[in-house]
């Protein structure tokens, strides 16, 4: 399990928003005083210091949203600055230990859960013509209620979920047909300020893709290690062999680093009852997460 806010503090300033922890049980007070200090305006993003799948992730308006926020929290959090970039990817790195140079092993782009008005079908009218958002109803319901009998004006577009995450209704279509030398470049400054890391996937707002590759006007949201996925193998397009594929073939890149990792430093091998010790301390923090996710933050 790995402490986002840990992960912050190994990235170089000015490549993350700004954020905060707090441990479980801060008072609310405390919390808003702080943010104050630190001269964080609204909307804010609440998040588990641990977390998987945007689970219990919320975007805050305002105060009150906050306080509900932290009441209902079990576990340590974050508090961010809202990132105002509309673009949101993920790019899949990793280099060799010894290596000078890392490499690109796949972009994801990701289209967040929004409908487009025509002038007269109602907002859930909208969803319900998308097989993917049928699924997300439930959920929806609980956050918009009666907003979603809005008729929204033809070619309005409404945002409903912000987040780039396929649990949370996200589209993921693979551009890692995008990948080139001048991106490779831009990611591989970054990665290579964070010691010892050697593989895993930044997930990125950025403004546009030029800007982008040119290492300009983006934020890391997300650094995540080596329990990441190669996210791009979840655009409908592909087949559950061509995920397969993908899976194994970093899988074994993954191997090759921790290997050369072990030879050269004399890195330990994690044990058998380790790992399951970890598992199970992974269960037990999922569950408590997804209960308390579903209770408030969905």
């Amino acid at each position: 399990m790995e402490s986002k806010w840990d992960i912050y503090n190994m990235l170089p300033k000015g490549y993350y928003p700004e954020t905060l922890f707090f441990t479980a049980g801060t008072r609310p007070g405390e919390v808003v005083e702080i943010i104050y200090q630190h001269h964080l305006s609204y909307p804010l993003v609440g998040k588990p210091d641990i977390g998987m799948q945007g689970i219990a992730v919320k975007k805050l308006d305002n105060e009150k949203q906050l306080v509900a926020y932290i009441m209902e929290t079990k576990v340590d959090f974050l508090v961010q600055e809202f990132v105002p970039f509309q673009q949101e990817v993920g790019i899949f790195y990793y280099r060799f230990p010894g290596e000078r140079k890392g490499h690109i092993s796949g972009i994801v782009s990701k289209e967040f859960l929004a409908v487009k008005g025509d002038g007269f079908s109602s907002i859930k009218e909208l969803l319900m013509k998308d097989k993917r958002y049928i699924l997300q109803l439930p959920v929806l319901k609980k956050a918009y209620g009666f907003t979603l009998n809005k008729t929204l004006p033809a070619g309005e577009e409404l945002v409903l979920v912000p987040y780039g995450n396929h649990v949370r209704g996200a589209k993921f279509v693979d551009a890692s047909h995008l990948t080139d030398e001048k991106l490779t470049d831009s990611i591989d400054k970054v990665c290579r300020q964070v010691k010892d890391f050697y593989y895993g996937r930044l997930d990125i707002r950025y403004n546009t893709w030029e800007e982008l590759r040119e290492g300009k006007n983006f934020s890391i949201i997300e650094l995540n290690g080596a329990g990441s996925e190669p996210t791009h193998i979840y655009d409908p397009k592909h087949s559950i062999f061509f995920a397969w594929r993908e899976i194994i073939r970093h899988w074994k890149i993954l191997w090759n680093i921790s290997r050369s990792n072990h030879q050269r430093d004399k890195q330990p091998y994690m044990n058998t009852r380790t790992g399951l010790n970890m598992l199970k301390e992974n269960n037990a923090y999922v569950k408590m997460i997804t209960d308390t996710g579903n209770k408030a933050f969905q």
